[in-house]
């Protein structure tokens, strides 16, 4: 059975946590999460897909304006960022990367920033070190 995030559940067991798919539409959530970074003083906005105390796999959909950043920050365990919309810069030591919508990098474990060089929405996925 597959569940999309928002909506009714669709059948028996549906509503077991961990016993079926979740599907989401990552294109409406990065649209509803520009939006949201759009409107807000700090011009970044995010949302937690998937989470929680006992799953090692988190990600989280960002988004910010062209010109903001993510300032420097230590890596979290092993992470790829995946662009959904507009185009960022990844810094991390004396590597950069630029990506646009369709790309995705591996993260070195170093301290990295996340610059939008345009309005932007990534998907960030990170297994947490144990």
């Amino acid at each position: 059975m597959i569940r999309r995030t928002g909506g009714p559940p669709r059948g028996p067991g549906d509503t077991d946590e961990g016993t079926t798919m979740e599907a989401l539409s990552l294109t409406r959530l990065a649209d509803e999460q520009l939006a949201a970074a759009r409107e807000a003083d700090s011009g970044r906005s995010a949302r937690s897909l998937h989470h929680g105390r006992d799953r090692r796999l988190r990600q989280t959909l960002l988004a910010l304006r062209g010109g903001r950043s993510l300032d420097e920050h230590d890596s979290p365990g092993e992470a790829t960022l995946q662009v959904l919309a507009g185009r960022v810069r990844l810094v991390a030591g004396d590597e950069s990367w630029e990506g646009d919508a369709g790309d995705l990098v591996v993260i070195p474990p170093l301290r990295h920033a996340l610059h939008a060089v345009t309005d932007a929405a990534v998907l960030l996925t990170v297994t947490p070190r144990p």
